[in-house]
């Protein structure tokens, strides 16, 4: 039995690493996967650290495909995945998240009819401007199985029909807590790293946020303010980011440091007193170590989060980013109801793959 798995950014690279253990234990040898890394995230500190700090398989094949505006890539990768789908003809095509690599992924193989399997379906932000949004959109309408990571999520598809229609929906959990208790023994502190317990950990990468003069600016501002009259900022910079901030002209004046690993990001994590983000990984990744968690955005796919009380959205105002990080900084936050499944998410989509491919389902 042969899985093709598609990856090419970083949250997909964490994902892969679990599932692609549990692939060689729960299928006892009787799965071959084959990982096609499309080279979306094409910085050695974006890609190429996962794969060793992780153990993930080396990829069968790398597009280097990256760089690109969304449709460059997307139909790259595109033309470049259904080749390598007629030559290794999997069983199955098995793509993560919602990227510009999972759409070409799915596209390419519900064209030549190889049936998808899609980790993390069912989200959903209802912000159609977000290029994240339609690529999780588009791929769930084509995939045949859904493994969707919270209830929430079912309802999601329930809406749109897909009770209605011939594929299979499980809530599974989420993939990224298995990762997130299996790699926290193994967390590393980021080489030089001096500052001490309760800094606030930010991200900043989202084209809604960087892409928007007005909005960038105001998250500056906010930062700045907070490293100097709240708590040290830290801040490990994506390099299109930084390139974008010097291009306005803005004065970014916070503890940077470049793209971490993995194992490095989890040690930032138990560390911080306070995540503040535009990611949405991220977001989740703070809930499972016990931080509160401040959403520098106006919609969130995680809406069960904001639910609880564990993450916060502030869009990008600057006095709220200020007293809503004031509020929460060194607050902690417990999963009292294995919100996300308790890390057993990746043995359970196994089993599924292997029923589905048998014809068990």
């Amino acid at each position: 039995m042969k899985v093709f798995t598609v990856i090419g950014a970083r949250p997909q690279f964490i994902k892969a690493a679990v599932l692609s253990r549990a692939l060689q234990i729960v299928g006892k040898q009787k799965i071959t996967e084959v990982i096609v890394h499309t080279g979306q995230h094409y910085d050695s500190n974006m890609s190429d650290v996962f794969f060793t700090e992780l153990g993930i398989p080396k990829p069968n094949y790398n597009l280097g495909i990256g760089g690109g505006s969304h449709g460059q890539n997307t139909g790259r990768m595109l033309e470049k995945i259904e080749e390598l789908l007629i030559i290794e003809q999997p069983d199955i095509v098995l793509v993560y998240g919602d990227t510009d690599s999972t759409l070409a992924g799915a596209l390419a193989a519900a064209k030549l009819n190889i049936p998808v399997a899609h980790v993390e379906a069912g989200l959903r932000s209802f912000n159609m401007q977000m290029p994240e949004e339609v690529n999780r959109i588009l791929t769930d309408q084509i995939s045949q199985i859904l493994f969707c990571p919270t209830d929430l999520a079912i309802t999601n598809l329930e809406r749109e029909g897909f009770n209605k229609k011939s594929v299979h929906m499980f809530q599974v959990g989420d993939v990224m807590q298995d990762s997130a208790v299996y790699y926290a023994p193994y967390a590393i502190k980021p080489k030089g790293f001096s500052l001490v317990d309760g800094f606030i950990l930010a991200t900043l990468h989202r084209a809604e946020n960087t892409n928007n003069p007005e909005r960038l600016a105001a998250i500056v501002t906010a930062l700045n303010y907070l490293h100097h009259n709240v708590a040290s900022v830290v801040l490990p910079l994506h390099p299109r980011t930084r390139k974008i901030i010097i291009e306005q002209g803005l004065t970014l004046d916070v503890h940077l440091i470049d793209p971490v690993g993995y194992l490095e990001m989890i040690w930032l994590l138990q560390h911080t007193g306070l995540v503040l983000t535009d990611s949405g990984g991220v977001q989740k990744e703070a809930f499972f170590f016990n931080k509160a968690c401040v959403t520098m955005r106006d919609q969130t796919e995680w809406v069960e989060l904001v639910e609880i009380g564990a993450n916060t959205l502030v869009g990008a105002h600057t006095n709220k980013i200020i007293e809503t990080v004031k509020l929460n900084l060194g607050r902690i936050v417990k999963d009292k109801d294995s919100l996300y499944g308790g890390g057993r998410a990746a043995e359970k989509m196994v089993q599924i793959i292997l029923a589905y491919i048998l014809g068990e389902l």
